[in-house]
């Protein structure tokens, strides 16, 4: 038999029956512990389901998943294990704890989700929308992503991944270690003008914003997989083994919960190119209007941003060094660190 492609607000938003909150670090946190101890996201009992289902039925209309995994990433993150390896073994976390506050930060604007409203897009599209991942979006999908995110409104006792990674990252560092840091205004793609003229300009606004946040979550995997490797190391966080290891699994906590954004944000974008969409007094199919626009997306995530990002991080990496461990010893420790850069120029 095959699943159920329709479901309620009250569905989507259902959690699974847990038999032991999730605490850790001082934290109340979103999820639990079901009856065998393991760890399950929250809001996923029929969620998860649902976006396999819809996911399988487009599939089924022979239309494929577009590609939401991290070998869309051209280039890797900065700065490196290795580099953050070398700069931690001389007693310099910042970089890392600043990656560790900004995420924070970023992953709580999230909650902005929570009050997202897509419009009705049935009168623009020829094929039904009823059975669909993009027909639920204000059916729990938006929300449910935003109370992952920054919290949820209902239940603000809560923390979310907000809490989580700053809980990660007071284990690891401790509370107070280095200044907090601002985290940039936006880490989105922007651009001027129009790229998808076929459509109300609130309607491009609004699918670009979904490729941004699926293209951000692609990104996110490759940091979950740096700070785990980076906790478990047994040469770093030496004086706080336990904590480290603590603070793995809460970042594999999260990488659980993001896995539902991710499969939910690929079906719906693969889902709108798949659509018949109607332009006037013209029907134009979907891979004209998506398709172009995600490439580029896929293009400044995968390789602009992350250049970008290199170079302002590599400045202010030399700041931080030069003012803890002095000129000489610096520029020591920097060039060490530049000969790790697989990508600097020879």
């Amino acid at each position: 038999m095959n699943a159920p492609l329709r479901y309620t607000r009250e569905q989507l938003l259902s959690s699974h029956a847990y038999v032991q909150p999730h605490e850790a670090a001082g934290y109340r946190l979103h999820g639990g512990f079901v009856g065998d101890g393991s760890y399950v996201s929250p809001r996923t009992l029929v969620r998860w389901p649902a976006v396999r289902a819809w996911g399988e039925a487009l599939q089924q209309r022979g239309w494929p998943l577009i590609d939401a995994s991290s070998r869309l990433l051209e280039r890797e993150g900065y700065p490196t294990f290795e580099q953050h390896e070398l700069l931690l073994k001389h007693g310099l976390g910042q970089a890392l704890w600043n990656s560790l506050t900004v995420t924070g930060i970023i992953e709580g604007r999230g909650q902005n989700l929570c009050n997202a409203v897509a419009p009705d897009l049935q009168p623009l599209v020829v094929e039904p929308l009823a059975e669909t991942a993009v027909g639920h979006l204000n059916e729990g999908l938006f929300y449910a992503h935003g109370a992952d995110e920054g919290g949820d409104p209902a239940n603000p006792v809560l923390g979310a991944h907000d809490k989580m990674w700053f809980a990660a990252r007071d284990l690891v560092f401790g509370k107070n270690a280095y200044p907090l840091v601002e985290a940039p205004a936006s880490i989105s793609r922007e651009v001027d003008g129009r790229e998808m003229p076929q459509l109300p300009e609130g309607l491009e606004q609004l699918f670009r914003m979904l490729m941004n946040v699926l293209m951000i979550e692609v990104r996110a995997e490759s940091f979950f997989a740096l700070c785990c490797r980076l906790f478990r190391d047994p040469e770093l966080f030496r004086d706080r083994r336990e904590d480290a290891e603590l603070a793995a699994v809460m970042v594999e906590r999260i990488r659980a919960d993001e896995a539902s954004h991710v499969g939910y944000l690929q079906v719906v974008v693969s889902e709108l190119r798949s659509f018949t969409w109607r332009v006037g007094e013209k029907f134009v199919p979907g891979t004209e209007i998506i398709d172009p626009v995600w490439a580029k997306m896929v293009e400044w995530h995968g390789r602009t941003q992350r250049e970008l990002a290199a170079d302002r991080t590599r400045k202010e990496i030399e700041e931080q060094v030069v003012a803890a461990k002095g000129v000489a010893k610096g520029r020591l420790i920097l060039t060490e660190l530049d000969a790790l850069d697989t990508h600097a120029p020879a």
